[in-house]
């Protein structure tokens, strides 16, 4: 290969192959990435509050976040190869993450141990919404591989809502 058709090569624009149509890969790369968005924002959010985690129950509930986090971190990076894979493109940076996200930060100096367990059981509720949002444009393509992906992080996240909503019921 000549130098300057290498040289093109390394400049032309992504163009994965897939089956699905330019519109579906639009959507589903589209959807894919503001999902990416709100997952980064909700770990960063549940490392934070692990970090800064206090109290008599300190323990367990800093033990909690640590698996949650790894958790919603593990889905980071089939999230991003997915949205590469349906021929589209994802994230790239730190600001894009901060525009696209619906998952609120929490900045606060001080936030008690059960005020932060409510409000990670609210973020994973609409995470959970985010996702079912992305289920369906997956469904309305035909895009089956994205969807059990899915499907599965679904249940996760209704998983940690169910234990968050447990440990802040007042008896």
């Amino acid at each position: 290969m000549a130098k300057d058709d290498a040289k093109k090569l390394r400049k032309a624009p992504l163009a994965t192959p897939s089956s699905l149509g330019s519109n579906a890969a639009k959507d589903i790369a589209a959807s894919l990435t503001a999902l990416l968005a709100d997952v980064f924002a909700l770990y960063v959010k549940t490392k934070n509050f692990h970090w800064h985690m206090s109290g008599p129950h300190f323990r367990d509930y800093h033990l909690l976040l640590d698996e949650h986090g790894t958790q919603i971190f593990a889905m980071t990076d089939d999230i991003a190869e997915r949205a590469r894979k349906v021929g589209g493109t994802t994230l790239r940076s730190i600001g894009q993450i901060a525009k696209l996200q619906r998952i609120p930060d929490n900045d606060a100096d001080f936030v008690a141990p059960e005020d932060m367990l409510a409000e990670l059981k609210e973020d994973n509720l609409k995470l959970t919404q985010i996702m079912r949002e992305v289920h369906d444009t997956c469904d309305e393509h035909g895009d089956v591989a994205t969807a059990s992906l899915l499907e599965n992080w679904i249940d996760e996240s209704e998983r940690r809502t169910w234990f968050l909503f447990e440990m802040t019921r007042q008896r």
